[in-house]
């Protein structure tokens, strides 16, 4: 009985120490879609009073958790059922962090002058009579869980990658390990960045000459982070995207190797090279495929007699 209990113990022992690893391993890979996640759904409470930010994003997370109790027992029935289909899930999921991430970046470019006329528009629009609060709010939530859905997806997607070829109860204790780390983490995070502000302006009317200081350069990082959080998430989007894409198809990956490992060997500098040359050669395939997947998505878009989004 006690050798049968010392055994049970090891089991469970090692599952732990295999869903940790693992665990591990997934969240760096999905570091990049985090970093987005994380970037969105800050933007996305943009215009909410502020004594109803932190309910917005509660809301915003109560919804995030729905998505992953579909999206988890959904993976381990993938898994199960159609192991076959989670690598063509990943290129997929990597093709659309290119797509979404190029995206972005054309819509920087072509938009920005049109943004910039706008945003007093918008400003104006938000303050107005007009706008019923309950429905603002409702439609930000809306608007959030989607983007949580899809990214989320991702996320689960690479997962799955990570732990296709493990035991049911790893892939299960893994899945919903990232799962409840990405919401608490992603939504701590958001509730605390979409309330900097607040703490800022809080410490600038203190007495103390240091906590105004401190209140001052709070209000001043404050947008600065939501502009990095936004350029560090569209760029990892390329890196983790092309990074799947690549690890998908085996010369390619072979390829890249080989030239980390020849560039390597190179004498001073070939220790750096050999470092940077796969990350560097990962985000020029999601450049690429992101550009492609646009292009053809716009050609799509006017066969079907429909405007260009990334040009309107």
């Amino acid at each position: 009985m006690a050798s049968s209990l010392l055994t049970l113990l090891d089991d469970i022992a090692t599952v732990l120490d295999d869903v940790a690893l693992m665990t591990k391993v997934a969240a760096r890979k999905s570091a990049g879609v985090l970093g987005d996640d994380l970037a969105l759904n800050a933007q996305q409470v943009t215009g909410v009073q502020a004594d109803r930010e932190l309910p917005v994003v509660w809301a915003v997370a109560k919804g995030s958790a729905r998505n992953k109790l579909i999206l988890v027992p959904a993976a381990l029935a993938i898994s199960a059922w159609l192991p076959w289909l989670v690598t063509p899930l990943l290129m997929a999921g990597g093709l659309f962090l290119c797509y979404e991430g190029f995206e972005k970046v054309l819509h920087k470019l072509l938009h920005k002058a049109h943004d910039d006329a706008a945003k007093p528009d918008r400003t104006a629009a938000l303050a107005g009579a007009e706008v019923e609060p309950v429905a603002f709010e409702r439609d930000k939530v809306r608007g959030a869980v989607r983007t949580d859905l899809i990214l989320s997806a991702e996320i689960i997607a690479i997962t799955l990658g990570t732990v296709a070829g493990a035991a049911f109860m790893t892939q299960l204790g893994v899945l919903v390990g990232i799962s409840a780390l990405m919401t608490a983490g992603v939504y701590g995070l958001v509730a605390g960045i979409v309330k900097l502000d607040d703490a800022g302006l809080y410490l600038s009317r203190r007495a103390g000459a240091a906590a105004r200081a401190i209140g001052r350069s709070i209000l001043w990082i404050a947008p600065w982070l939501m502009k990095a959080l936004a350029i560090v998430g569209t760029a990892a989007m390329f890196l983790v995207g092309g990074g799947i894409l690549t690890h998908g198809v085996h010369d390619v990956q072979t390829w890249i190797d080989d030239t980390a490992t020849g560039l390597g060997a190179l004498p001073e500098i070939g220790t750096v090279l050999g470092a940077i040359a796969p990350t560097l050669i990962n985000a020029m395939a999601g450049i690429i495929a992101g550009a492609v997947v646009v292009g053809l998505v716009a050609l799509l878009r006017r066969l079907r007699g429909k405007p260009d989004a990334a040009v309107h």
